[in-house]
C-alpha cells in the first residue's frame, strides 16, 4: 500500500499510539492481585500519569484525533488487547493535516462511525465519495489540489453539515453547478474562501437553493473586491446568518434590501483609491552649495510614483517588479499567499494585466512635503486585481534636478552695458537726472530680464528609494490599508559626492603620512634602532588619531540624518447601503 494513501497514514498514526506496549496493554509491568510484589510492577494510576505527563518519554502528540488519548487510557484501564475493528469504530474525528496525502482510498471505510474528517494542506486532487463513510457530517478539504467538484458530487453525502473547500483551484461554471441543494440538502456551513469564483450572481443563484445554509465564507474570491459586495450577497441569501465570520445584523439586511432587484446597481468592477500624503526626512539638497557659482542655477523637485491596475493599457506585469524589493517582499508572503501562487502556476495563468503608472505633482524641497494626492483606479479584471493585491504596491521616491543657464545674447548685454557719447569722451558732460535715472532703470530691467530668461537643460531624474506596501489584507475582509512607508536613510546627490571626496582625501592623507614617515626614518638611519622605532610609533599614533577624527566627522553626517517616510493609504470602495450606491453611481 502506498504511503501517500489516507489509510496508510492513519494506520501509522494508530501504530504510534502503542496500544499493546508499555504503559498500555496487558503485560508484566501491570500490578495485579496475583503479582502485587515486585519493583517492576506499576499501579494503574502511575501508568495513566506516564501517558498524560508532557515530560514523559511515553507521551505522544495526539492532536490528530480527540479519541486518540481516550483510546490509550482505555488500553491502560482495560488490560485486554483491543481488537482492530473496535479501534477503527472508536474514532469519530480524524484530523490529518499536511501529511502528503494524495489518495483517499477505500481503507477509510473501516472507520464506520466517522463524523468529522479534516484533510487540510495535503495533495488531494479528487474526492471519491464512494470511499467516504456515509456517517460523515464535517469534511474539511482546505488547501488541497482540487480543480473540480464533479467527482465529489457523483455520490451524495446526505448527512454532511459542513464543507470546507477554501484555497483550491475552483471557480468554473461547472463548479458552481455542483453547489446546489440537490447535492447538499443538509449543508449548514460552506467555506469557499480564497478560490477563483468571479461570477457573483451565478454563484449566489446556486447557493440560494441550499435550504439549510446559514454560514458562508467567500472572502478571498475575486468578486469580493467589487463595490457591491457584500450587500448583494446579504440580499441574495435571506436565510444567511453569518458571512465571512461576521454576523449579519437586521440593520445591515435592511440597508441592502431589494438590491438584487436593481440590475443597474450590480457592478462587476472594483474601485480603489490610493492617497499619498506627507513626506518627511529628505535632506536639503542645497545645504552644501553655499559657495557655489551663480550659474548654473540648480533646482530640485520631488515626486512619488507607483503602478496600479486600470482597464486601459495592456502591459506585462513583469516590469512592475522591483528587483531587490520583490525579493525582500516575497520573504513576508504568508502561507496562504504562497499556496495561491502555486495554484496560479499550476493553471498556467497568463500574468498580464492593465497597468498604468501614476505620478504625483512635483514639489520643491521642504522638511515636510504634503502631496495631498488622491487617485481612484477602476479595475474590471477582478482576478488580476486579486493577484496584484497579493503582490503588493511598490512606492518610489524620485528626484528631478534641473540646471538653468542664462541666454547667450542676454549675457553680452549684461557684461557690456551701453554708454553715452559724453561718457566715451571722458565724462566731461553730465546727463540730466531724469535721463540718468531712466538709463539705470533700463539697465536694471535688462539685468532682471537676463536672470528671468534662463535656458534649462533636460531634467535629470533619479530614484531615491523604493518601498513595498503589502495589500493582502484587502483580498481578505479588509477595506483600507493605512501605512507610513519607511524608506530608511536617503542621501542627496551632494552628500554622496561629499562622502566620496572625504574618503578620497582620507586615503590620500594616509598615503602622504606614510611617505613622510619613511623619508624621516631614512634620514635618521644612523641614530639607532630604538629612536627609529619610537619615531615610527609616534607617527603611526598621530596618523591614526587624525584618521579617527576624520572618520568621526564622516560618521556624524549619517547620524544626523532621519529616515524618509511617506504617508500612504489604499481603500477599496464598498457600498454600505443601497442609497449610498445610488449616490455614487448616479450623482446629481
Amino acid at each position: 500500500m502506498s504511503s501517500n494513501t489516507l489509510s496508510a497514514v492513519l494506520e501509522k498514526q494508530i501504530h504510534r499510539l502503542c496500544l499493546n506496549d508499555f504503559p498500555c496493554g496487558y503485560g508484566s509491568w501491570r500490578k495485579t492481585k496475583e503479582n502485587a510484589k515486585g519493583a517492576e510492577r506499576e499501579e494503574t494510576d502511575a501508568l495513566l500519569d506516564l501517558l498524560s505527563c508532557p515530560h514523559s518519554p511515553w507521551w505522544h502528540d495526539e492532536s490528530w484525533s480527540p479519541q486518540a488519548p481516550a483510546l490509550r487510557q482505555l488500553a491502560v484501564l482495560t488490560p485486554e488487547p483491543l481488537h482492530t475493528d473496535f479501534i477503527h469504530n472508536y474514532f469519530t474525528t480524524l484530523c490529518i493535516v499536511d501529511k502528503g496525502v494524495s489518495v483517499i482510498d477505500a481503507g477509510l471505510l473501516k472507520f464506520s462511525k466517522l463524523e468529522e474528517l479534516v484533510l487540510s494542506a495535503n495533495k488531494i486532487s479528487e474526492i471519491p465519495p464512494e470511499n467516504l463513510p456515509s456517517t460523515l457530517k464535517i469534511l474539511e478539504l482546505r488547501a488541497n489540489w482540487l480543480s473540480s467538484l464533479s467527482s465529489l458530487t457523483s455520490h451524495g453525502l446526505p448527512h454532511l453539515h459542513y464543507l470546507g473547500l477554501g484555497s483550491n483551484i475552483l471557480g468554473s461554471h461547472e463548479d458552481v453547478s455542483h453547489l446546489t441543494g440537490r447535492h447538499w440538502p443538509q449543508l449548514v456551513c460552506l467555506d469557499l474562501s480564497d478560490c477563483e469564483f468571479q461570477d457573483q450572481r451565478a454563484l449566489l443563484n446556486a447557493l440560494s437553493t441550499l435550504p439549510c445554509l446559514r454560514t458562508l465564507v467567500l472572502e478571498g474570491n475575486p468578486f469580493t473586491l467589487a463595490s457591491c459586495y457584500p450587500g448583494f450577497t446579504v440580499d441574495s441569501l435571506p436565510q444567511l446568518s453569518c458571512l465571512d465570520a461576521s454576523w449579519i445584523s437586521p440593520e445591515e439586511r435592511h440597508c441592502f434590501r431589494d438590491l438584487t432587484k436593481m440590475n443597474g446597481l450590480i457592478v462587476h468592477h472594483a474601485s480603489a483609491t490610493v492617497s499619498v500624503g506627507r513626506m518627511r526626512g529628505i535632506p536639503d539638497p542645497l545645504m552644501s552649495l553655499d559657495n557655489a557659482p551663480d550659474f548654473p542655477v540648480v533646482t530640485y523637485s520631488y515626486f512619488i510614483t507607483y503602478d496600479f491596475l486600470n482597464h486601459q493599457t495592456l502591459v506585462n506585469m513583469e516590469f512592475y517588479s522591483e528587483s531587490k524589493v520583490v525579493a525582500a517582499a516575497m520573504a513576508h508572503v504568508t502561507a496562504d499567499d504562497s499556496f495561491n501562487a502555486k495554484l496560479q502556476a499550476s493553471k498556467n495563468v497568463d500574468d498580464t494585466a492593465h497597468v498604468s503608472r501614476h505620478t504625483t505633482k512635483k514639489l520643491t524641497w521642504s522638511e515636510c512635503m504634503d502631496f495631498t494626492d488622491s487617485q481612484s483606479h477602476v479595475v474590471r479584471d477582478l482576478g488580476g486585481l486579486k493577484r496584484f493585491l497579493n503582490r503588493g504596491l511598490y512606492l518610489r521616491i524620485e528626484e528631478e534636478k534641473v540646471l538653468s543657464w542664462p541666454a547667450a545674447s542676454e549675457d553680452v548685454s549684461v557684461a557690456k552695458p551701453t554708454r553715452t557719447v559724453k561718457e566715451k569722451k571722458g565724462g566731461k558732460g553730465k546727463e540730466s537726472p531724469i535721463k540718468s535715472a531712466s538709463t539705470k532703470d533700463k539697465s536694471k530691467d535688462k539685468k532682471k530680464k537676463s536672470v528671468a530668461e534662463l535656458v534649462q537643460d533636460a531634467p535629470i531624474r533619479r530614484v531615491l528609494g523604493s518601498a513595498h506596501v503589502p495589500l493582502q489584507s484587502l483580498v481578505k475582509r479588509g477595506q483600507k490599508v493605512d501605512v507610513l512607508c519607511d524608506f530608511g536613510v536617503l542621501y542627496t546627490e551632494s552628500e554622496v559626492e561629499a562622502t566620496q571626496t572625504l574618503e578620497k582625501d582620507l586615503r590620500k592623507k594616509i598615503k602622504e603620512d606614510k611617505k613622510k614617515e619613511n623619508k624621516e626614518s631614512q634620514q635618521r638611519g644612523g641614530s639607532g634602532t630604538q629612536k627609529k622605532n619610537t619615531a615610527a610609533s609616534k607617527g603611526k599614533e598621530k596618523g591614526s588619531k587624525d584618521c579617527e577624527m576624520d572618520g568621526h566627522r564622516y560618521n556624524s553626517v549619517s547620524v544626523q540624518l532621519e529616515p524618509v517616510t511617506v504617508e500612504l493609504s489604499v481603500e477599496l470602495e464598498k457600498w454600505q447601503s443601497v442609497s449610498e450606491a445610488h449616490q455614487l453611481l448616479f450623482p446629481h
